[in-house]
């Protein structure tokens, strides 16, 4: 059976040169920065490759809970996408994502979900149903992850090109315009790797979309920049001067990833120091604003998800 695990981590673990950033193409700032992406990198793929490998979703856990605090939570994310594409793959109702998200995995909520959206990116289509993502309010998360997906290995394409799939056939019931504002989230986010944590780059790269995509990808960067790091506050004084306009959507994605990191217990300096430029607050007070601006209905012709993203940055239109 092991030599079997043995097996299955090594066909569906990506190899780790695909981290690597001149494999990648993105843009350097220093060989600071350079390490710090690809650590993140590979304690993604060391998450995927524990989910891959492991019988049970809480054999993954014991190995994912050794990644030090600062990547645990981009190895669950990896852990998220490998269990997602073994539930993809078997026949009968999903189950591994459901485990991990039954255990510790439900820390790293988040983190699982924008993982499930790596997974859509590499499985067929007509498997998307076996994708497990069951809470109404979270699962836009999915199609984050699907954008980073793209704008990291597509990046030609998704970030150079500003391409943009016409009608995006997930979820079922829709919208599906909005569909594309959560997939530039995700774009958005990975622009942040791609231009190497350099913000003139960064907001170099965005100013080449159109102007009503914009402020779905600052919202993406602010929430990688804070959950990520790589710049120091005198970078993210700049990001958020050159940010202009899209300041409030640059607090906004810096609360999501506060709400992610104290979630997870995950909370380290660099975090601090994001929502502190960013939202004007500690990273616990930007999670709790998270916390309580969470909607309590999922109708109406706005997703409940978009609501939340406006009633969080609304509380910061006196910082911003």
């Amino acid at each position: 059976m092991q030599s079997l695990r043995d097996l299955r981590r090594r066909i569906l673990t990506p190899d780790i040169s695909e981290t690597k950033m001149d494999v990648r193409g993105f843009h350097v700032k220093n060989e600071e920065s350079k390490a710090l992406l690809e650590t993140i990198g590979s304690s993604f793929l060391a998450g995927f490759g524990y989910a891959a490998e492991a019988p049970t979703a809480v054999a993954a856990e014991r190995r994912l809970e050794t990644v030090p605090t600062r990547f645990r939570g981009f190895a669950y994310e990896g852990a998220g996408m490998a269990f997602a594409v073994r539930d993809a793959l078997r026949p009968g109702r999903p189950r591994h994502v459901a485990s991990l998200l039954a255990g510790r995995g439900d820390a790293h909520v988040y983190m699982v979900y924008v993982g499930v959206g790596w997974a859509m990116a590499r499985v067929p289509r007509f498997r998307w149903g076996q994708l497990y993502a069951p809470d109404p309010l979270l699962r836009w998360l999915v199609l984050d992850g699907y954008g980073f997906h793209q704008a990291y290995f597509h990046t030609d394409r998704y970030v150079h090109g500003q391409y943009r799939r016409p009608g995006f056939p997930w979820p079922a019931d829709g919208p599906r315009e909005y569909a594309d504002r959560v997939i530039d989230q995700g774009i958005g986010r990975a622009t942040w790797f791609v231009g190497g944590t350099d913000v003139d780059r960064v907001t170099e790269i965005f100013s080449a979309f159109s102007a009503d995509r914009r402020a779905d990808l600052y919202a993406g960067a602010g929430l990688a920049a804070t959950y990520a790091g790589g710049a120091t506050e005198a970078d993210l004084h700049r990001f958020r001067e050159r940010a202009g306009d899209h300041r409030l959507d640059l607090a906004q994605g810096s609360a999501f990833a506060a709400g992610a990191r104290v979630r997870a217990g995950l909370v380290v300096p660099h975090n601090e120091v994001a929502t502190q430029v960013f939202c004007g607050m500690s990273t616990a007070e930007a999670a709790k604003v998270t916390d309580v601006t969470l909607p309590h209905k999922q109708d109406g012709p706005t997703p409940a998800y978009e609501r939340w993203r406006q009633a969080i940055a609304a509380e910061f239109e006196g910082w911003c």
